[in-house]
């Protein structure tokens, strides 16, 4: 993983030391709130319902062990004893004492954290795929890109003060888990006919009060003009974003009134006095930065053997064999899988995780993952790089902290904001209707014969939760100041990605999980052969998923 050089040091510090006296100016009265408020932004900190909240980056979700006993201890020290993880694969402390803040952002800067960027209109954290380096269907790793991402626009003077925030994700692989096109710009990395490596820039995607999916605007950009064509989409951007409203604000509102192609001329126009310029990566700097994330020292397995012994301690124990399945996946390289440690036990907000987890997921990492984790968009942490013949001995220590919950891709293991129990944003709280539907569906045999099912819950039109992809979509309302739910279906991150549909009138929380146990027994009775949830859905519409909820005259 990248390792700061002094420079970056030197700027995480003087950060920290010029915050540390903004707010003690604050506190003694000097700045006003007015003032000191795109100051705390700038370092990641809100002012929530109930205390401040401080989101911490994590750089393309990567995270070593050093790092994750820092956050324990800061979550222990600070906060109270535990961390939130985040659709961005970011970290938020809920509960921080603002005098406090600059000592936590002090200790994180010890370890090579920060948490510049994570709020305000700029360039938020770049986020990937969590499998990066390792997945089977790679066309190459994308977390070298996504660092040069992150050095270009950190602290960039001309992209500090946008229109809007803004979100980039990057994609290197066949199948997509990291939603670029629902970003504001999304990468695809490809190589063309010559077998030379570059991008797809897709432009304008996004979720919250107006769901877009992003457009094509080049079907391939030479790796070597990567920051200059961002360069130019981020000023035609700034100079023409909508300042004045900030629900038009967006990049997504700009193309969709001028047109994907005219926005593509617009910064082809641009990024002709930028093309070739200072900002073309050459191929020492790309190999520099490739540099970081070089391959472990994998050992030499014998794979068909280590696969049997697998297999014969699966089928003498039930509990890890569902393990096995749901929360592991093979790696391109031989005789290794990844682990998922689901944060989706019942019984938990979706994405906490106390101080101990967090310094047992560290040991975890270093006894079995080369001392590094990832967080992921679905808001779990997977450990790569694990030797298949330790998988039973790393299930059993996760199994006893609690974070071995076999729940990958299922219902339960859901996408969740904080909502009204802590957000001042929110219309309604999520985690309560979370936990009901863990509660509802603890049948494992029924939840593994749905099979991969994307549930999504946010609090407000802000969409934290991106109700608006999941399979299933569950949307906090607000009627006469009390707390309603709308149920949208038939949403995709995928690559062929799709907004769900409303499926008619919200419905009180009482009434939320038995209509998805509605839902689901609608694609049942519906489905063909190993056929999915999406899948029966696409196949035959809305109508009946409809019908059973709000009945024949709905």
């Amino acid at each position: 993983m990248y390792k700061y050089d002094q420079y970056d040091q030197q700027i995480v510090d003087e950060r920290v030391a010029q915050y540390r006296d903004q707010t003690q100016r604050f506190l003694a009265g000097d700045i006003s709130e007015e003032e000191f408020l795109p100051l705390r932004l700038q370092n990641g900190l809100y002012v929530q319902r109930l205390a401040p909240m401080l989101r911490i980056a994590v750089p393309y979700g990567l995270l070593s062990s050093r790092q994750l006993r820092k956050l324990a201890h800061i979550s222990r020290q600070y906060d109270k004893g535990y961390v939130h993880f985040t659709t961005r694969q970011n970290i938020q402390l809920n509960w921080p004492q603002l005098e406090e803040v600059p000592d936590i952002l002090a200790e994180l800067a010890s370890v090579e954290m920060h948490a510049i960027q994570t709020s305000g209109n700029c360039i938020r954290n770049t986020t990937t795929d969590q499998y990066a380096g390792v997945a089977v269907d790679e066309i190459e790793d994308p977390r070298p890109w996504c660092e040069i991402i992150r050095q270009w626009s950190t602290v960039h003077p001309e992209f500090a003060f946008l229109p809007r925030k803004f979100k980039i994700a990057l994609c290197g692989s066949e199948q997509d888990r990291a939603a670029f096109l629902l970003h504001d710009i999304g990468i695809q990395l490809v190589t063309n006919d010559q077998g030379e490596a570059g991008f797809q820039v897709f432009v304008g995607g996004g979720l919250g009060r107006t769901p877009v999916i992003a457009s094509l605007i080049r079907k391939f950009l030479p790796k070597q003009h990567l920051l200059t064509y961002l360069d130019a989409i981020l000023r035609v951007y700034n100079r023409y974003g909508n300042r004045d409203n900030k629900y038009k604000a967006r990049i997504k509102i700009l193309i969709k009134a001028w047109t994907a192609e005219v926005f593509a001329e617009r910064v082809e126009a641009e990024w002709a006095h930028l093309k070739d310029g200072p900002a073309t990566l050459t191929e020492h700097e790309i190999n520099r930065v490739k540099a970081f994330f070089t391959l472990p020292n994998y050992q030499s397995i014998d794979s068909d053997k280590a696969n049997r012994k697998l297999q014969q301690t699966a089928a003498e124990n039930k509990a890890f064999s569902r393990w096995l399945d749901r929360n592991t996946q093979l790696q391109k390289q031989t005789g290794y899988r990844s682990v998922s440690l689901s944060l989706k036990p019942a019984g938990v907000a979706p994405g906490d995780v106390t101080d101990r987890q967090l310094e047992i997921i560290a040991d975890l990492a270093d006894r079995f993952s080369f001392g590094e984790l990832r967080s992921t968009h679905n808001q779990n942490i997977v450990l790569t790089d694990v030797v298949v013949t330790d998988l039973y001995e790393l299930w059993s220590t996760a199994k006893d902290a609690g974070l071995a919950t076999p729940n990958i891709g299922t219902i339960n293991d859901m996408i969740c904001c904080p909502g009204g129990d802590y957000c001042s944003l929110a219309n309604a709280k999520s985690i309560p209707v979370a936990e009901a539907i863990q509660r509802k569906f603890d049948d494992l045999d029924y939840v593994y014969d749905l099979g991969d099912l994307e549930l999504n819950i946010s609090g407000c039109m802000n969409a934290c939760g991106h109700h608006h992809i999941g399979h299933i979509g569950i949307l906090g309302v607000d009627k006469k100041g009390e707390e309603w739910y709308q149920i949208q279906i038939g949403g995709s991150a995928s690559k062929n990605a799709a907004l769900a549909k409303v499926l008619g009138p919200s419905l009180s929380r009482d009434a939320v999980t038995d209509s998805i146990e509605k839902l689901l027994d609608v694609y049942v009775e519906n489905r063909q052969h190993e056929e999915t949830f999406l899948a029966t859905y696409q196949r035959i519409g809305i109508d009946k998923f409809k019908e059973r909820v709000y009945g024949a005259t709905a």
